[in-house]
């Protein structure tokens, strides 16, 4: 008689998924027969099987990122940030609904964050149905790659928003390890304060400080600082700053990439890495939560649709 258990299991998809489901979240394709063994040998699940098998769910789920349509999310701020694997970076994009939802975008591989790389994948990413009808926040750390793709692809379209974390991390290390924690604490009481007119003169106080220990922590704070007030210039800082202020939203994401790539002792080559990449974006995706202040968003959306980027620099001169 025919076991109805045993045709269930004999089902390639149903194989595929559970294989697939138990490589990715920790089991290596050498213990996965352990951990069936008591599954019969003429269900043939072998080390190469497992093997073909992820590589083959891995690589739909990598074209199912890649070619996802994004013209159905109305997207209103953009997280981007890259992530090293062996020699090569992982430069990845997480979209904000009007919702406040948080869905990727999509990723690239590059060796280094230039702008070359980052205009062709926004530009992929616009051919795919990103839509900037509506002005666009762009969350960074300040890479000089990323600041130039974006403003090639998307022009006034785009309102960049520095990342204060960075900032702070990057002036401080020019100071001596004793002043260190002095002025990051200095700094972020700076950027905690709700209003641009409070802030920046909080922030030229401590320009002041630091001109007389290390010209080139000067240097570093005036480089881009008023992009990393461009909420404060906007007016929503108190609504939005704990979610929009930093990159914190991607890099929380790319830290809880390493649950799912830390197995991997040895990347063979561009396909694999960006096929687990890929994998586990889309495995962390559903259990990402809306931002806070998410209600407030509709006041970003109007504060950015009445200015542009040039002119608010231009004003805070």
């Amino acid at each position: 008689m025919e076991l109805a258990s045993y045709r269930q299991l004999q089902s390639p998809k149903i194989v595929d998924e559970r294989v697939f489901a138990q490589v990715l979240n920790g089991i290596s394709t050498r213990k996965y027969e352990i951990a069936v063994g008591k599954v019969p040998e003429t269900f043939g699940i072998s080390k190469s099987s497992v093997s073909r098998k992820f590589i083959e769910a891995s690589a739909r789920k990598l074209k199912e990122l890649s070619n996802r349509d994004l013209g159905g999310d109305d997207i209103v701020a953009v997280f981007m940030d890259g992530k090293s694997f062996a020699e090569n970076e992982m430069i990845s994009a997480l979209g904000v609904t009007m919702e406040g939802r948080k869905t990727v975008l999509g990723m690239v591989e590059s060796h280094t964050e230039n702008h070359r790389v980052c205009r062709e994948f926004l530009q992929g990413l616009k051919d795919r149905g990103l839509r900037d009808e509506h002005k666009l926040l762009f969350i960074i750390d300040g890479a000089k790659g990323l600041r130039k793709g974006i403003q090639e692809v998307f022009g006034k379209q785009a309102l960049i928003q520095r990342c204060q974390w960075h900032k702070r991390e990057n002036v401080t290390a020019y100071l001596p390890k004793s002043q260190q924690g002095k002025f990051r604490k200095k700094l972020q009481k700076a950027y905690q304060q709700d209003s641009y007119k409070s802030a920046k003169k909080t922030l030229m106080a401590i320009r002041k400080e630091l001109s007389l220990l290390n010209q080139s922590a000067v240097n570093s704070l005036d480089e881009g600082l008023e992009e990393t007030l461009t909420l404060h210039r906007l007016r929503v800082f108190d609504h939005l700053g704990v979610s929009l202020k930093t990159t914190n939203a991607i890099e929380s994401i790319n830290s809880r990439l390493e649950h799912y790539t830390h197995r991997v002792t040895c990347w063979k080559n561009s396909s694999q890495r960006q096929r687990w990449v890929a994998t586990a974006l889309l495995e962390i995706e559903p259990s990402l939560r809306k931002i806070k202040g998410y209600k407030h968003l509709q006041k970003l959306r109007s504060a950015m649709n009445a200015c542009d980027q040039q002119q608010m620099l231009a004003n805070a001169a």
